[in-house]
C-alpha cells in the first residue's frame, strides 16, 4: 500500500505531466497557427473539412464547457452551443477575437490545472452525464486536443508548403539533433 506522502508524490508527478501535456499542445497548435495568415484561418482544405478558425472555435468552447467549474459540474455545460462552434467565420476581422477567446480559454484550464491538488485526481467529475475520475477526464480532453492539434499543424503545413517551419526535428536532421543532446550515462 502506497504511503500518503508517495501518493502526493505521484499525484504531484501526474498533475505536471497532464500540464506539460496540455501545453505542449497548444505550443504546438500556437506555434502552427503563428505561420498562417489571418485569411488563412478561413481557409478549408476540402468541402467539408473545417478551417484553422473552425478548430479553433471548437477547441476554446470545449475549454470553456470542460474546465469551467470543473469538480462542481457537468463538463457539457447547458449554455454551450458546440453546432455552432463549426461554423466559418463570416470575415478575416473576427480572427482577432477568435485570438482573445482562444488565449483566455486556455487560461480557464491553466488555472484549473494550479488549482488542483493530487487528492483530487480521483474525484468524480462528468461530462454529459458520463461519470469519470478527474484524471480520466483530464487524459479524455488531452486526446481531443492532441487530435485537433494535429489538424491545425497539417493545416499550416499544407498552406506554407516548403516554407513550413518544422515544429519538432525537421526531416534529415534527427542525428543531427542526437549528437547535440547531452548523453546520460
Amino acid at each position: 500500500m502506497a504511503t500518503p506522502l508517495a501518493s502526493d508524490a505521484l499525484g504531484t508527478a501526474v498533475l505536471a505531466t497532464v500540464r506539460h501535456g496540455f501545453q505542449s499542445s497548444k505550443s504546438l497548435a500556437d506555434r502552427a497557427l503563428a505561420q498562417i495568415s489571418d485569411a488563412e484561418w478561413l481557409h478549408r482544405p476540402a468541402p467539408g473539412a473545417n478551417s484553422a478558425a473552425v478548430i479553433v472555435q471548437h477547441l476554446a468552447g470545449n475549454l470553456r464547457s470542460r474546465f469551467t467549474d470543473f469538480l462542481t459540474s457537468d463538463g457539457e455545460k447547458p449554455n454551450r452551443r458546440r453546432d455552432q462552434e463549426f461554423e466559418e467565420p463570416a470575415t478575416v476581422a473576427s480572427i482577432a477575437p477568435l485570438r482573445a477567446e482562444w488565449e483566455a480559454a486556455w487560461r480557464v484550464l491553466f488555472d484549473l490545472l494550479d488549482a488542483l491538488q493530487p487528492a483530487d485526481l480521483l474525484r468524480p467529475v462528468t461530462i454529459r452525464g458520463e461519470a469519470h475520475t478527474v484524471l480520466a477526464a483530464l487524459q479524455r480532453q488531452l486526446t481531443h486536443y492532441a487530435y485537433h492539434t494535429g489538424q491545425l499543424v497539417q493545416l499550416a503545413k499544407g498552406l506554407r508548403g516548403a516554407a513550413f517551419q518544422s515544429l519538432s526535428i525537421p526531416r534529415g536532421q534527427s542525428e543531427q539533433f542526437n549528437r547535440q543532446m547531452p548523453q546520460h550515462i
